[in-house]
């Protein structure tokens, strides 16, 4: 299975019997990894997309200097070279086949799939995120932001997006932590509602538009988005998308047409692949976002076209995730006695896995960041994009 799946670049593996084989052209630098659990052959046969995490997080699979990155580079490139083989490309296939079920997400799921992931301690989001917690991509409007300049200038290009006048109403849906609510309140003048499933997340944010000084502009609220029942002069969705699941984009985008006033503008900010849709790593459901689901465009254009929202705009960012997530991998390496104190060293290694495997989605495997502007009227958005970039 290995032979035929990578055929470029130099892998070494020792197996569990002592036995070394390698395997590629030899091209590039050397990965050499070593599997000392025999367990994880049978599951890497019959999952080796689960597996190959599960093996790195349990410690039964190692690799020479901890080169997880290298190693997992290897991987990815021949996956996108020359396909990911018949056993995972039949597994992949069943779950695209099963999705309808594993993307189901009606309210109480939703509000369980949320709270595995950001119900987590805030403190660990702090060790890697940037002080405004953002955890969506970055803007790296200048090669040499960093973090924590890249992310408002994410923010600030979104608020222009928008096209915010002072005492403007604002939805956020999926508000997080706060930062990007906080920003469109404090310096674009709005009136901002929040909203999300997390209690973590709920109460973190009012503490941090306490201290902003915006408490009487934002109001962060503990609910789903469908029970939204009021209108918008602006609606805002970064990093939420991506956890509607695929049956549900024809929900969300009708409400999403409901909540936006006549006159208003919506932005979507949601990770996206750049090939025809497909199914969310298992490891990544299992482990890190369950019923998450990253669209191809036609997935979500396709709904849009459903309602009366039309694009204005579609904007593709490419490169910027994986600077972002090379940024979050620094801190977070950084902060790894910390990490393994509140947790242990399974979660490190879980989580470097995550962090690892998804800038690698974004530099071998097609994933991009798409920006869609709506509206209902045509005219309601400049024709051109030069109102992004008056400095004035």
């Amino acid at each position: 299975m290995v032979a035929r799946l990578v055929k470029s670049g130099d892998l070494e593996i020792t197996w569990p019997d002592g036995t070394t084989g390698r395997y590629g052209d030899g091209t590039g630098e050397n990965v050499h990894a070593t599997i000392s659990d025999p367990g994880l052959l049978r599951r890497l046969m019959q999952n080796p997309e689960l597996a190959l995490g599960e093996g790195y997080m349990e410690g039964g699979l190692t690799i020479e200097g901890d080169d997880l990155t290298g190693f997992l580079r290897l991987i990815a490139r021949n996956v996108r070279e020359n396909g990911s083989g018949r056993f995972s490309a039949a597994a992949a296939a069943a779950r695209t086949g099963l999705r309808r079920f594993a993307q189901s997400n009606p309210i109480n799921i939703a509000r369980l799939n949320v709270e595995a992931h950001y119900d987590l301690p805030a403190e660990l989001y702090e060790l890697f995120l940037d002080d405004a917690l953002q955890y969506t991509c970055a803007y790296f409007r200048e090669d040499d932001m960093d973090i924590g300049a890249a992310q408002q200038a994410k923010m600030e290009h979104i608020g222009r997006k928008l096209m915010i006048e002072p005492g403007m109403r604002v939805l956020d849906i999926g508000s997080g932590w706060g930062g990007l609510s906080i920003k469109l309140a404090k310096e674009f003048g709005a009136q901002v509602t929040g909203v999300t499933l997390s209690d973590v997340q709920l109460n973190y944010a009012k503490k941090k538009a306490e201290e902003a000084g915006v408490a009487d502009r934002v109001n962060f609220r503990l609910m789903d988005y469908r029970d939204l029942n009021e209108t918008f002069d602006r609606v805002v969705v970064v990093g939420m998308l991506e956890h509607v699941g695929q049956p549900q984009y024809h929900i969300f985008f009708d409400q999403l047409g409901k909540v936006l006033a006549p006159d208003g503008i919506a932005l979507v900010h949601t990770i996206g692949r750049t090939t025809p849709p497909g199914q969310t790593s298992p490891f990544i459901h299992k482990y890190i976002f369950p019923g998450g689901y990253i669209p191809a465009l036609s997935e979500v254009m396709s709904e849009v076209e459903k309602t009366p929202l039309m694009p204005a705009d579609i904007e593709v960012w490419r490169d910027h995730y994986a600077r972002t997530m090379r940024a979050w991998q620094d801190k977070f390496e950084a902060n790894l006695d910390r990490v393994r104190e509140m947790f242990d060293e399974r979660f490190v290694r879980m989580w470097r896995y995550y962090l690892i495997a998804s800038e690698m989605s974004f530099t071998e495997l097609g994933l991009v960041i798409f920006q869609l502007q709506m509206a209902h009227k045509p005219t309601i958005v400049p024709i051109t994009r030069e109102y992004l970039y008056n400095e004035a």
